[in-house]
């Protein structure tokens, strides 16, 4: 046990145990909720981002993604509040993901895209860790969209703009693992 010289509280507190957490306002649901592994996939796809981010060789990757990272944090306070609450998320003045910022993630789609790259066959992961980490990111942010998705097929997301903006994710990650493979 360590000691503070302020008030100290514990990461440990055990009330999840029992296999039970509460979203935004409290509201008690199963670790396995569908909205939990909605949010928690969103989690995986922003530490994806970070150690992409991390190893990233180019600038302009690492400058990308460090801009991403909060629409995801925006993304996960989104998802983890129950529909039924989003009025209270609203007036709390928490934020929503908007169009603002799939319409960001297209514009670098089309710079990547203008440098006129060819592509033949499928993509083999692994070139260099850069690539790499990008595909992992892919793959995780690909996973998280199907979380997402099933929450809206269960009529549990009311924001269609977050399943646009994790497609146009994941395909703006596939392109730039195709960048930084031609290093």
């Amino acid at each position: 046990m360590t000691q503070c010289s302020v008030l100290c509280v514990s990461i440990v507190t055990k009330k999840g145990d029992l296999g039970k957490t509460r979203l935004m306002f409290n509201r008690p649901v199963s670790k396995c909720d569908p909205r939990v592994e909605a949010f928690g996939s969103v989690d995986e796809l922003s530490a994806a981002l970070g150690l992409a981010r991390a190893s990233a060789s180019q600038d302009f990757v690492g400058e990308k993604l460090v801009l991403i990272q909060p629409d995801l944090i925006t993304l996960m306070g989104e998802l983890a509040t129950a529909e039924a609450d989003l009025a209270r998320f609203d007036q709390g003045g928490f934020k929503r993901l908007t169009p603002d910022a799939t319409v960001r993630l297209e514009q670098w789609v089309g710079e990547l895209e203008a440098q006129q790259q060819t592509f033949k066959g499928w993509a083999m992961p692994g070139a260099n860790v850069s690539s790499a980490t990008l595909e992992v990111a892919r793959t995780t942010c690909r996973r998280a969209e199907r979380r997402i998705c099933a929450l809206r097929e269960a009529g549990q997301l009311s924001n269609a703009e977050i399943l646009v903006y994790l497609n146009r994710l994941g395909d703006l990650l596939w392109l730039l693992a195709r960048r930084a493979e031609r290093e």
